[in-house]
């Protein structure tokens, strides 16, 4: 696309139509990020209350974009396709589909399959919407693509989903998303993280120039009146300027604005002829825009043929929009007007023609079939049972929730509707939806169902309590419901129960009995002992006291795990590794697990992979892919709709930003964590939080402030204490005491913490506490000390290691060993400097310089630092070999947009191919 097609679109769009009066400012942003385009593409949400002139506002910049030379793909939203999984989607990608073939095979796969082109399993929806991303970046190497959504709300979920990640992903490629949403309540939100422009109601005097230009005859008073009851409302104020005779409606009737414009639209109805009424009413109910069906099935439920013909009337009455192939409603609240204007009977008629019509299509015309009865019908009960498989093979688990929902309640027994019921709540607890599935179990609640599902249902009530501090009873009664479970013979279940009941007891302290009782019922599970869940529940229930018997575990798990290992079994076995306090194991298995998950798309458990692996890795001191693993997780946890993981990585991106001496950002970064953990009682969190404060106040100096603020991590009575994850802190407490005086409070403190940990093997904290015992022991017995913490293998402890350096390295100039002092200290500031630990190398700096040292200066900014943590993520993957399209498979980025990026890095490093980049990471 050359320069001279987009000079117009610094200007604003036209404002031609009187949907568009009073909307220059948003146009001139709309026509801004269409010019900005050709450097890279963007999004943007236009945002507002139904009429209020998204819609105009959409249609202007596709106009606008077709006279530039983009390709314009759109799509809309509907109530009735809702429950349609990815079939706004389809219709988004309907004339690009031929550029799948493009695509890595997996990806084309995942996205032909999620849209019913081709057959197969599963698809994992974030495969899909990396697909899609990817086919989109493709069709825009060939000229700029916009892309149109009206009405988000109401698109099904699954596409949805696909919207929200592509426009979190738009930067590089010539890609634009505009999407229109309500902002009503009831209806969706619009995400959070989104680019949003709320539109508001038009100013008085824009208001009079709209109905002015409907209809410049009417008299003053009632032009004034039009401009009081519309309130601003484009819509309302075209719609009730135009059929002002039959008297628009005053405040005095007491109903919101849009159900009066619906009354309006459906009055209209009553006026057509009988046939296309009922035309109308069957493309309400339908889920298709296909004019043909439609009136198929019209035919079907007035007992005549209506013809294309017949329905100019309902367009003429501004009903309807349609052409030989398509038909559409001229707005939305048409379409909810007709649905809520019509008598129950007459829509489940107009249901049943659709279902009679759909023989060739089964998972559609069960859901009709569904809609159309009012009484229990164990057939179609069935059949909807049967196709909940098929939505959840296109990705739509909120479809299949639906599906067997209604199949409940056409259920003609308790049992089979509870069994139902409980599976769409199992459904729901995969989605993370805690509110979906309360109302689902308060409905099971009052059936007849077995002693087995009233196991199933204690777990799905009680999983979503895991934040509930102190509450043992819980943790109790999911162990109760495994140890039935297990009787029942579904060792599975039980597995679940516990992981679930250890979880309850990592989040936040339930007390020895609770930790006891799961340890118990773990081990009571005879022929479990290999299963990761087996694993897990021990380490995180109580890591402590089971820690030998997991150490060995572990190790055995490590050394007999294959290429076929489960994704989730790895992350299991990581997340019982880190519990434990083994970093360098828990790293090895949660990086598997990573390479896994991306390799199938599987972003729902991603982010809490990546959020252990940031506490790992700073506890180890790889803090360059501690920074990649928080920015990422920070994102994908939000993509994936998880708090908990967001707070979580949240909390060790704050503590990583402290030791790294970006003090600003470490507060602000902690503060956030805590307002979304302190209200849970999530104390494991809360701990990292106050690692984050206590690191923070060392590198500004204020060490005994820095003392207690960490003593308050070893208080059980405090909100922040967690005796597995205080492990960490250990020898920044000890720092501190050591620079703040305190070092026999500090030890006092240390002997009876020792005490508890009894002797658990944890790698984490052994090498704490040994820096611990060298740094707070009197000057003349610390040089044993110092010995044995030097002694143990920290190869893969390089900032444990580098602070028992510097400890060492001052201890033996105090005792007038200067010479000897400079080699600790100079390995000290070599890994300080490495991994950016800013304040400890200048603290190593001073202390050579007091050595004697000669030419002691900060290393000057490499350019690897000069990265961002994506950039430097895309560096690695070129410099290990990987092409742009499996960098962008590995990272869900678009091929163009990794290129862009190493257009970026490569100036930054100061290198020109990417066979140069392995030099140039050499040791990061």
């Amino acid at each position: 696309m050359d320069g001279g097609q987009w000079t117009h679109l610094t200007a604003p769009v036209p404002a031609s139509g009187t949907g568009l009066v009073g909307r220059d400012a948003e146009l001139r942003e709309i026509a801004r990020l269409l010019a900005r385009a050709r450097d890279g593409g963007g999004a943007l949400v236009l945002a507002g209350e139904p009429g209020i002139g998204k819609s105009d506002l959409l249609l202007a910049a596709r106009e606008q974009a077709g006279q530039a030379g983009f390709r314009v793909l759109s799509s809309v939203g509907s109530q009735v396709e809702a429950e349609l999984p990815y079939v706004g989607l389809r219709r988004l990608l309907a004339d690009v589909l031929d550029g799948a073939d493009l695509l890595p095979d997996t990806q084309r796969r995942a996205l032909l399959t999620a849209l019913g082109v081709l057959d197969g399993p599963a698809a994992q929806p974030f495969l899909v919407a990396l697909a899609a991303l990817n086919l989109l970046a493709e069709t825009a190497t060939r000229t700029p693509v916009l892309v149109c959504v009206d009405d988000l709300q109401w698109l099904d979920r699954p596409s949805a989903d696909v919207v929200g990640f592509v426009a979190r992903r738009l930067g590089y490629d010539p890609v634009v998303l505009l999407a229109t949403s309500r902002t009503q309540a009831g209806e969706r939100p619009v995400p959070a993280d989104l680019p949003r422009l709320d539109l508001g109601a038009l100013a008085e005097q824009d208001a009079r120039r709209v109905v002015e230009a409907v209809r410049g005859d009417l008299d003053a008073s009632v032009r004034d009146e039009i401009v009081t009851v519309s309130q601003g409302n484009p819509l309302a104020l075209v719609e009730l300027s135009a059929h002002w005779r039959t008297g628009p409606p005053g405040p005095a009737t007491g109903l919101p604005l849009t159900e009066r414009l619906e009354d309006a639209f459906v009055g209209r109805l009553r006026d057509l002829p009988a046939g296309v009424q009922d035309a109308v009413l069957v493309a309400a109910a339908e889920s298709t825009d296909d004019l043909a069906e439609v009136l198929a099935a019209t035919a079907l439920l007035h007992g005549a043929p209506v013809t294309a013909d017949d329905l100019e009337a309902a367009v003429v009455t501004g009903l309807l929009r349609f052409d030989g192939l398509r038909v559409s409603f001229r707005h939305p609240l048409v379409r909810s007007g007709v649905l809520q204007g019509t008598g129950a009977a007459r829509l489940r008629a107009a249901h049943a023609a659709v279902a009679e019509l759909l023989t060739a299509d089964p998972y559609r015309r069960s859901w009709h079939q569904a809609l159309s009865v009012d009484a229990p019908d164990e057939q179609i009960a069935m059949r909807l049972e049967s196709h909940h498989v098929m939505a959840l093979q296109r990705g739509s688990v909120v479809t299949a929730i639906q599906m067997l929902e209604r199949a409940a309640q056409l259920s003609v027994t308790p049992d089979l509707a509870g069994r139902r019921l409980l599976l769409a709540a199992e459904l729901g607890f995969g989605l993370g939806r805690a509110d979906l599935v309360r109302r689902l179990l308060a409905t099971v609640a009052r059936t007849d169902i077995s002693e087995l599902d009233r196991v199933r249902m204690t777990w799905l009530e009680e999983i979503f309590e895991d934040g509930e501090p102190g509450n043992a009873a819980h943790v109790l009664s999911l162990c109760a419901g495994a140890a039935r479970a297990a009787e029942a013979g579904d060792l599975s279940l039980a597995l679940n129960l516990l992981v679930g009941a250890a979880l309850r007891c990592w989040w936040a302290e339930s007390g020895a009995t609770a930790r006891s009782r799961v340890v118990t019922i773990t081990r009571s599970l005879r022929g479990a002992e290999s299963d990761p869940r087996y694993v897990a529940a021990l380490a995180v229930a109580d890591p402590v006291r089971e820690g030998a018997a997991v150490h060995r575990m572990l190790y055995a798990a490590w050394e007999s795990a294959d290429h076929d290992v489960d994704a989730d079994h790895l992350r299991l076995l990581g997340m019982a590794a880190h519990a434990m306090g083994e970093q360098s194991l828990a790293v090895d298995f949660l990086d598997r697990a990573e390479a896994r998950l991306r390799a199938q798309g599987r972003l729902g458990l991603l982010p809490q992979v990546l959020s252990l692996q940031v506490v790992a890795r700073i506890d180890l001191g790889d803090w360059r892919r501690a920074v990649q693993a928080a920015e990422e997780g920070v994102r994908l946890a939000t993509d994936t709709g998880q708090p908990i993981w967001t707070a979580g990585t949240l909390a060790g991106s704050s503590r990583l930003a402290a030791l790294q001496g970006d003090v600003r950002s470490a507060r602000k970064q902690a503060a956030e964590a805590e307002a979304a953990c302190l209200p849970k009682g999530i104390s494991c969190f809360l701990t990292v939080v106050g690692m984050t404060r206590g690191s923070a106040l060392i590198t500004e100096g204020r060490f005994t402030e820095a003392y207690d603020a960490l003593a308050t991590m070893f208080d059980p009575a405090q909100p922040c204490y967690h005796q597995r994850e205080s492990y960490g802190g250990l020898g920044l407490l000890a720092e501190a005491a050591s620079l703040g005086g305190r070092r026999a409070e500090a030890r006092a403190l240390f002997a009876e913490l020792t005490q508890g940990y009894g002797d658990t093997p944890a790698g984490l904290l052994r090498v704490q506490l040994h820096y611990a015992d060298a740094v707070l022991a009197e000057d003349e017995d610390a040089g044993a000390l110092f010995d044995r913490a030097l002694a143990q293998d920290l190869t893969r402890w390089p900032w444990p290691r580098a602070r028992l350096e510097l400890a060492h390295g001052s201890w033996l100039r105090r005792r007038r060993r200067v010479a000897e002092s400079r080699v600790p200290l100079r390995s000290a500031l070599a890994t300080f400097e490495a991994i950016g630990a800013v304040w400890w190398a200048e603290q190593t700096r001073e202390a050579l310089r007091a050595s004697g040292e000669r030419a002691v200066s900060a290393r000057s900014k490499g350019a690897v630092a000069d990265l961002t943590p994506q950039e430097l993520q895309i560096a690695r993957l070129a410099a290990e070999g990987l092409s742009n399209r499996h960098i962008g498979e590995q990272l869900y980025l678009s091929p163009r947009t990794v290129g862009s990026h190493l257009y970026r890095i490569f100036p930054k490093l100061g290198v020109t191919a990417r066979g140069q980049l392995a030099a140039a990471l050499r040791g990061v």
